[in-house]
């Protein structure tokens, strides 16, 4: 019997974090973060268009390097689709967000539906934070959408 593999989406901050001259904590913790994923087997890492997308706009060399150590770990990249787009709407039409932070509603419209168990980011203001989180639960509660659980790197070096 194979394991069901826990579902993690990483958002474009921890991308930028493996990186972060002016962060060097954060960026320590992220890199550690990524020496779990790899040696771990029961995790499927999950990386979406939008966050890639959003990380090409990084200027070089930073970009190369990221992307480098990107290329180190097996993630599967997901695409997101107009039936994403529309539950991201959903969660706009309940004041999950505001209209400002649409993007950020993308990438947890996107980790909903492929089923994580995890959104990892460093955006506390729009992710980590129990607003957002009870927010996001109580909407996908109302569409018969899984739970999700949105932490700091951080948060799950402390185990999962």
């Amino acid at each position: 019997m194979e394991l069901r593999k826990i579902k993690i989406y990483l958002d474009t901050s921890v991308l930028s974090y493996l990186e972060q001259i002016d962060a060097p904590y954060k960026t320590a913790e992220t890199l550690e973060l990524w020496d779990v994923f790899r040696t771990r087997d029961d995790v499927e890492i999950l990386i979406s268009n939008i966050a890639l997308e959003e990380f090409s706009e990084t200027k070089e060399p930073k970009r190369s390097r990221v992307l480098d150590l990107i290329g180190t770990l097996a993630y599967k990249r997901i695409q997101e689709t107009d039936e994403h787009r529309r539950l991201a709407q959903v969660y706009l039409d309940a004041n999950v967000l505001t209209g400002k932070s649409f993007e950020d509603l993308r990438h947890i419209a996107v980790a909903v539906s492929y089923g994580c168990k995890y959104i990892v980011s460093w955006n506390f203001k729009h992710f980590v934070n129990p607003k957002t989180i009870d927010a996001v639960n109580a909407v996908s509660l109302a569409n018969n959408l899984p739970q999700i659980q949105i932490l700091s790197p951080s948060m799950l070096l402390g185990g999962f």
